[in-house]
């Protein structure tokens, strides 16, 4: 029978997502058939998953960790906002609709049965089942008709680990202030918890972590020092786009402009961890710095409201201005398709405003549509003779003479668009700078440069064995381990 443990959090980005990843790590180091799941994931970095549909990028990292093929039931439920009250709706890999955030807090209760049955379809495939819940317990406005936390851990009868960030400052108000709030029956399922992100001499932590221990009742189960080298993993939450401290004197400047609804940025993680690359994401706010060499437009959830909030940034006189000066651009997935002449939405997919005008950097137009293109993608870079993969994932059509120059031929076809002095690319293909030949000959023929070779695929798997070493050595694995319950028949 398969076990499940379920690790919720004292608030959002206290590393829920990175310890599943390295505890799904570590149970398969230890032959383990461990799956990880999320009931509930609010995010626009999606990964395309072996069955055809989509989930959170976090959940895709842990199927890596845990060496199992990704598929819609590890996050049967992914809300992917388009607005500040407002969200696309995918269950169980599939567009359900969009909703107003109050529209979709009474729906909710109505997904409880679509995240059972993927947990229980789970269930029968592994042995143990590593649950990471959403934001926080604590928060008791939420409650009711809840399915990310308690809501889940309830009805599935799973055990909880509590994590709280001590880096932040006031885990020990965290915890102890999570346990006061939460509803009896609610604090029940709590077994332990962690103390994750420590800095410094852990011994000076002993009192504090005894404090909780008593107040709570709770098992500590370890405290986790911070690990520099989970900066090599995927980024899920856009709070690390903000840190713009890393090699800001490399030979290589590239600037991705940080849009409202800004998605799948971790399309730009094999740049940032290459040696004599400085990738800056550009605030609202501020002008696109002029030493840029490169200027990325990301891809977004909602394009149309994108292209008015670059444009009160004043960023569409920068990218003009920067092109103009000779140097190139490109445009990912909604960036792509800003960079056209015109974007339209003649049914109101994304908004009432009809259409826009793009950048006209590409000699293309999109309209938007219904049906969403989830594809997993192999080919090659036309310019480069070097193997692409990735996937694409958009709602859209692209055409325009500009299309007739792509920039891949993959398995359905050619794919992208170049402006005819090859300046200006525009693709829909996200994951493409993870294809380490492409990206060393790319960023060679950029600069007129040679950059050494980086294998960004064995770098994530360095980090996650570098994670799951960590947590042995600094958990109390067996212990937790043991707090895992069984799931039970429906």
């Amino acid at each position: 029978m398969a076990k499940a443990l379920m690790f919720q959090g004292t608030g959002s980005d206290v590393g829920k997502s990175v310890l599943v990843a390295g505890f799904c790590r570590l149970c398969a180091r230890r032959g383990i058939r461990v799956v990880p799941f999320k009931p509930q994931n609010m995010s626009n970095n999606a990964a395309v998953t072996v069955d055809g549909g989509e989930i959170g990028r976090a959940q895709w990292v842990q199927a890596l960790a845990a060496k199992v093929p990704p598929t819609v039931h590890m996050n049967p439920v992914l809300l992917k906002p388009q607005s500040d009250t407002g969200a696309q709706v995918v269950v169980q890999g599939q567009v359900r609709g969009s909703f107003q955030a109050r529209g979709y807090q009474q729906d909710k209760p109505n997904l409880l049965a679509a995240v059972m049955e993927s947990f229980h379809h789970l269930s029968a495939e592994a042995d143990l089942i590593l649950v990471e819940g959403a934001g926080s317990p604590a928060e008791v406005n939420l409650r009711q008709g809840d399915i990310a936390n308690m809501g889940f851990a309830r009805e599935a009868d799973c055990p909880v680990i509590l994590i709280g960030d001590i880096d932040r400052g006031g885990v020990i108000a965290s915890i102890v202030g999570t346990d006061v709030v939460m509803a009896v029956d609610d604090r029940a399922m709590v077994r332990g918890f962690l103390i994750n992100k420590f800095r410094g001499d852990v011994s000076l932590f002993d009192e504090g972590y005894q404090e909780i221990e008593q107040r709570t009742g709770w098992r500590g189960l370890g405290v986790i020092p911070y690990l520099p080298a989970i900066a090599q993993l995927p980024a899920e939450d856009a709070v690390v786009l903000e840190d713009t401290s890393q090699k800001a004197d490399a030979p290589l400047h590239i600037v991705v402009p940080m849009l409202s609804r800004i998605s799948n940025f971790d399309d730009f993680d094999p740049l940032k961890v290459m040696e004599g690359v400085h990738v800056d994401f550009c605030p609202p706010g501020q002008i696109i710095p002029e030493s840029a060499d490169l200027i990325i437009i990301p891809g977004t959830k909602s394009t149309l409201a994108d292209l008015v909030f670059l444009r009160r940034q004043g960023w569409d006189t920068d990218i003009i201005r920067h092109y103009r000066r000779g140097r190139p651009v490109i445009g990912v997935c909604g960036g792509y398709q800003m960079l056209g002449r015109v974007v339209r939405d003649p049914l109101g997919i994304e908004s009432d405003h009809g259409e826009a005008a793009g950048l006209g950097l590409l000699d293309v137009e999109t309209v938007l549509t219904p049906q969403k293109r989830l594809a997993m993608e192999t080919g090659k870079a036309i310019g480069f003779d070097r193997p692409v993969t990735g996937y694409e994932i958009h709602m859209g059509e692209t055409t325009g003479p500009d299309r007739a120059r792509p920039l891949f031929r993959l398995s359905e076809g050619p794919e992208g668009a170049q402006s005819a002095d090859g300046l200006v690319w525009g693709t829909y293909l996200h994951g493409l700078f993870a294809a380490d030949d492409f990206r060393h000959d790319f960023l060679s023929a950029l600069s007129g440069k040679h950059f050494a070779a980086q294998q960004y695929t064995a770098q994530v798997e360095a980090a996650l064995e570098a994670l799951a070493n960590h947590l042995e050595d600094h958990v109390d694995v067996e212990a937790l381990m043991a707090m895992a319950g069984p799931v039970h028949e429906r």
